[in-house]
């Protein structure tokens, strides 16, 4: 039994997301993401302007009348969504937490899959596997993934994305849409004044982007790349608990928080791009639609 609160929540998603996912999204999901190839769907006899290539010799010669094969395009997919519940992820100095972002663009993304017939599963990850739904179809399968990213309370705050992507080859057999949603700050190295040495998820992330088609949702905060000019301020490491007392009038240690968190991004995408895994980038104070559209641009320039 969900509470009365949770219902408000889940249903304003619902409404939010679906009305993005019919004016804005519309057909594009369908055009970017491909099924699994072509399936044979019938026999029927040759028509000018037909490829030879597909005549059917066996029925031709049966018939005394050429046939050929037609096929039509295997659309079912299987969508999965990883999604950070590390403590991170629960931050936001504007409009909205990280992972209250993160459950919209889940939904958004899993309402376009129902569209389409496709499967929808979810993996709720910190530096274990917090909660795991197989992949289904239809829109009460798609309600309780945004009930769990919403209410789900994980039991450690830490975050290793390996364990996820390790996690999602074990548990789908066949090639799937992965959405990684996540800030990408690991425990090791969490702090915003550290830049990033080479994450140790690199590995895993190449080797799950060769199995499945791998998408990481980057998950962003205007705080984490420049810090306010506020006097005195005690920060904390939300997955380390480390403690800092910074004073942000001094303007030195402010250019280093912003050239630092500047590094970050770069390594980033240079671990994206050695990957070959695309990506959105989306931050609590833009609207993340802009983003997502984007992205379906870019990826239909790729595939045509």
């Amino acid at each position: 039994m969900i509470s009365r609160d949770l219902f408000k929540k889940i249903r304003r998603i619902q409404i939010t997301t679906s009305r993005l996912v019919t004016d804005v999204f519309a057909g594009q999901y369908h055009s970017v993401f491909k099924g699994r190839g072509m399936e044979f769907d019938e026999v029927r006899e040759y028509q000018i302007g037909d490829d030879i290539r597909t005549i059917d010799w066996n029925v031709t010669a049966r018939t005394g009348k050429v046939h050929v094969k037609k096929y039509i395009e295997e659309r079912e997919l299987t969508v999965m969504l990883l999604i950070d519940a590390s403590l991170s992820c629960r931050f936001a100095s504007v409009r909205q937490l990280k992972s209250k972002l993160a459950a919209e663009i889940a939904a958004v993304l899993a309402f376009s899959a129902i569209r389409n017939n496709d499967k929808v599963g979810l993996i709720i990850f910190t530096d274990k596997i917090e909660k795991f739904i197989p992949p289904r179809k239809g829109t009460q399968n798609v309600l309780r993934v945004i009930r769990e990213v919403l209410h789900f309370e994980p039991s450690s705050k830490k975050t290793d994305i390996s364990v996820a992507l390790e996690y999602l080859s074990k548990v789908t057999t066949r090639k799937s849409v992965s959405f990684l949603i996540s800030d990408f700050f690991e425990s090791s190295s969490t702090s915003v004044f550290s830049s990033q040495i080479e994450p140790s998820f690199k590995k895993a992330m190449a080797i799950a982007n060769k199995r499945h088609d791998l998408i990481a949702v980057t998950l962003n905060d205007p705080r984490e790349n420049a810090l306010p000019k506020a006097g005195l301020l005690h920060l904390e490491d939300a997955e380390n608990g480390s403690m800092f007392l910074v004073d942000t009038s001094n303007k030195k240690l402010r250019e280093e928080f912003q050239k630092k968190a500047a590094e970050r991004i770069v390594q980033r995408n240079r671990l994206f791009y050695s990957t070959g895994v695309d990506h959105i980038d989306v931050s609590t104070d833009k609207p993340y639609a802009d983003e997502i559209v984007k992205f379906f641009i870019r990826r239909r320039k790729k595939r045509y």
